[in-house]
């Protein structure tokens, strides 16, 4: 099912410029499928990874709509043309009717799809306009679209002007066609030393080790169960509930690594630093991928102090910097959240908005509440003793 709307409004300005973006709503994916495709094979796409159809479609299908319905919004111009896709999901919360971007928490950003920059330059205004409007046709009380980055591959994000700061950042570097000079820009000499002489240490004490992506099922198969492993030991550490102790997602990171149609690479690349001999999985990382990035979603190490005080991690991830670098991705970034291993090659901090653009007044209500439980957050997490307590407290959770 489809439902398109189209509303004129008289004046000049912003408000005719609102006016001519023509939301059209499919309620499937099988439906949103052929513009959705045709958006991302377009030559000036701008868009994250988290926002491509496979990687949509496999969360949908895994963990699923929680209860809520889709609402993959395209708005045309007026002559027709695509500028922009939202794909969305509606749920009741607290009897209001929110929309948010599919992807939940397991999405570092939540950015729509713009057609190219010219669509990313459009007035933030004009863009809360057509969302309001798309919102009353649609039955939609509020749009809470967090996580929206304020650029993305140089081009600036209408909806960042839309919210607040996000309680945290990413983290990102530019690539470039040598591999080696993205590292020699990104770590000191003595960092690299650092690291050559770990690998030296851990090939002495356990063998030689192989940098390895995931190239078919047994071997994804193999990789996924020693992180599911690695991350519950971690979470446990840390007091915090494992997010895939739920089948359903793990179910979604299992079927995101599967080849897309026509041999397209998959959603989810999947990563791991192995012992040559054995097998053994030191450390784990994977991202959401399109052509031109890697967008960092997981990542875990072996816990075992014998082989953690090597930095199987550290070595995964300049392994991993150098391989995307040769196969000629532009830019690579490690999501969202603060961690030394991020800050440690990343060169660029990627500012980070929620938006929120209320369509009713019991909208704006909840729009204004969770606004200001997102500045406590924000503030929580930017202070390093508040940080720390919090970090506390969850390890004392019985």
């Amino acid at each position: 099912m489809q439902l398109a709307v189209h509303v004129r409004e008289s004046g000049s300005g912003v408000a005719a410029a609102a006016a001519a973006l023509v939301p059209e709503v499919f309620a499937t994916l099988a439906a949103a499928e052929a513009p959705w495709r045709e958006l991302e094979r377009g030559p000036g796409v701008l868009m994250t990874p988290y926002q491509r159809f496979d990687w949509v479609a496999a969360y949908a299908a895994t963990v699923g709509l929680e209860g809520g319905r889709l609402c993959l919004a395209l708005l045309r111009d007026d002559a027709g043309r695509p500028r922009v896709l939202l794909p969305l999901v509606v749920r009741r919360e607290a009897g209001i009717r929110v929309a948010r971007v599919v992807g939940g928490r397991h999405a570092n950003y939540h950015m729509p799809v713009f057609a190219g920059p010219e669509a990313a330059a459009l007035p933030a205004e004009t863009l809360r306009r057509a969302l309001a409007r798309l919102g009353r046709s649609a039955g939609i009380d509020l749009f809470l679209l967090v996580h929206q980055p304020r650029r993305w591959d140089g081009a600036p994000n209408p909806l960042a002007a839309l919210g607040s700061a996000s309680p945290s950042d990413a983290y990102g570097l530019a690539l470039g066609p040598d591999p080696e000079a993205v590292l020699r820009r990104v770590l000191s000499g003595d960092a690299r030393r650092k690291l050559r002489q770990k690998e030296k240490w851990l090939a002495a004490a356990h063998g030689p080790v192989a940098h390895r992506v995931a190239a078919d099922a047994p071997e994804t198969a193999a990789i996924l169960e020693a992180y599911f492993a690695q991350k519950a030991a971690r979470f446990a550490q840390l007091g915090i509930p494992d997010p895939f102790a739920d089948p359903a997602a793990r179910a979604f990171v299992a079927a995101a690594c599967r080849p897309g149609r026509d041999g397209a690479p998959p959603a989810l690349e999947l990563h791991a630093l192995t012992l040559l001999e054995s097998g053994r999985v030191l450390a784990t990382f994977a991202g959401a991928v399109d052509a031109r990035r890697f967008s960092g979603m997981l990542t875990s190490f072996d816990p075992d102090p014998g082989l953690a005080r090597f930095s199987p991690g550290d070595l995964l991830l300049q392994a991993l910097v150098r391989d995307q670098a040769a196969r000629g991705r532009s830019a690579l970034d490690l999501g969202v959240g603060e961690a030394r291993y991020k800050s440690s090659v990343c060169d660029e901090t990627i500012g980070l908005v929620d938006a929120h653009v209320p369509v009713t007044l019991r909208g704006a209500l909840l729009a204004r509440a969770t606004a200001g439980a997102l500045r406590l957050k924000r503030r929580i997490k930017r202070d390093p003793r508040l940080w720390a307590l919090v970090g506390r407290l969850r390890r004392r959770r019985p």
